[in-house]
């Protein structure tokens, strides 16, 4: 029997590539631009990290983990999200106290249901601010968000924002919203009756009809707001309403338990039901739930595979591409070092070097398959007069012969 790869792990292949390396190559460029640098932390913690950060009552620990006993018989997971393990490393350096403005990439695991645009091996690309109060981060967060979908040519968009309020008011409107519900307990799906007594505000973020349909005449969240939290979410949408599509949406509460605050996600209509392609928000208590010192927080986390669906073809700009044809049997190392020296002369061209791999001809035939826009031929006659057949397959397949000098010289200006 073969063996597959896992449900929901995909291989990528080199062509599927292509718009991951556009999309990541332009993202460095902002985060540079923003002054934020990277931080990697590994793919395996503990699984405590994430029961506190992420909270017991979420899909996330309950359902969707790959947890596993080492063999001390403790409890290690491969990390389901970002944030928790970078704000474990801040405390672990003991830097709670500073500033900082961080990203990261890289594989996140979730045992969830495979389907288009989410897998059990998925990618995120995250931003994390900590140590900056509420207030002009959350303006430069969404400026980055802006910036990214400029960038990457993303224009149908909108972005939700919603805030929760700080800990008195999020303890009201579950009071609340439990009490509204609890008659109608019988009408809601199973999985809504276990948030409304795990974690009444996630019923919010249901996506079944019916309980939806209730939550319109239930209490809504801006009513236990307080003023200062209604008039920044305002400020927010002002600022940015010129710019793009920003609206407020109650009833977005993000699925992890640590978030307080400012929430948003960007959304687009071309990715079906699963329209969210960047999501974050404010943690301001995670810090000190992780065993560290208070820190304020702030961050979101792109999903890769979500927003290379709307990466167009077109952005891909392919290098310049040379192909390195050997004929003959009798090559010495000379044959080589043209190569080497070609590459050292311009590395931001694609030598392709076919390795003596048949007949010229055949080469000449991949190096058209290749889409080469020249090829460098060098063959036993040439090599013994220190030259090489220089091929131009655009204009005609026209052809000189040059000095190896002369064909570094050309190389090096193409």
């Amino acid at each position: 029997m073969k063996i597959q790869s896992l449900r929901g792990m995909p291989d990528l292949f080199p062509e599927d590539l292509d718009r991951w390396h556009v999309f990541e190559s332009k993202l460095s460029k902002i985060f540079h631009s923003f002054n934020a640098h990277e931080i990697r932390t590994p793919l395996l913690e503990s699984t405590e990290l994430f029961s506190r950060s992420v909270g017991n009552s979420s899909d996330i620990v309950n359902k969707e983990l790959y947890s596993f006993l080492d063999r001390n018989e403790e409890s290690i997971s491969l990390r389901p999200e970002g944030s928790a393990s970078v704000i474990r490393a801040i405390i672990q350096k003991k830097q709670e106290q500073e500033k900082h403005k961080l990203w990261y990439q890289g594989p996140m695991f979730r045992y969830e249901r495979p389907q288009q645009g989410r897998f059990r091996q998925f990618h995120q690309v995250g931003v994390e601010y900590l140590g900056f109060e509420e207030g002009i981060s959350e303006y430069e967060l969404i400026s980055m968000v802006l910036q990214i979908n400029k960038l990457i040519g993303i224009s149908d968009y909108k972005i939700k924002i919603n805030h929760l309020g700080d800990q008195l008011a999020k303890e009201d409107f579950c009071n609340a919203l439990v009490t509204f519900l609890q008659p109608h307990v019988n009408e809601l799906h199973e999985k809504d009756q276990a948030r409304l007594k795990s974690n009444p505000l996630r019923v919010l973020d249901s996506k079944e009809k019916s309980t939806q349909a209730l939550l319109k005449e239930g209490p809504q969240f801006q009513d236990f707001l307080s003023d200062d939290s209604k008039s920044f979410l305002q400020n927010l949408i002002d600022a940015y309403s010129d710019h793009c599509d920003i609206q407020i949406d109650q009833s977005l509460v993000r699925g992890l338990d640590y978030y307080t605050g400012i929430v948003f996600e960007a959304v687009s209509e071309e990715l079906g039901a699963q329209d969210a392609f960047l999501g974050g928000g404010r943690y301001d208590n995670l810090s000190k739930e992780l065993g560290g010192k208070d820190m304020h927080a702030i961050g979101f986390a792109i999903g890769v595979e979500r927003i290379i669906e709307l990466l167009g073809i077109e952005d891909i700009k392919q290098s310049l591409k040379v192909g390195f044809i050997i004929v003959g049997e009798q090559i010495d190392k000379k044959t080589y070092k043209i190569a080497d020296d070609l590459r050292s002369a311009n590395s931001s061209i694609i030598l392709d070097t076919f390795l003596n791999e048949g007949s010229l001809k055949s080469q000449l035939r991949r190096a058209n398959k290749n889409n080469c826009s020249y090829v460098i031929i060098v063959g036993e006659e040439e090599l013994k007069n220190d030259q090489v057949i220089w091929k131009d397959l655009v204009a005609g397949g026209e052809q000189e012969l040059l000095t190896s000098k002369e064909a570094i010289e050309k190389y090096t200006n193409l």
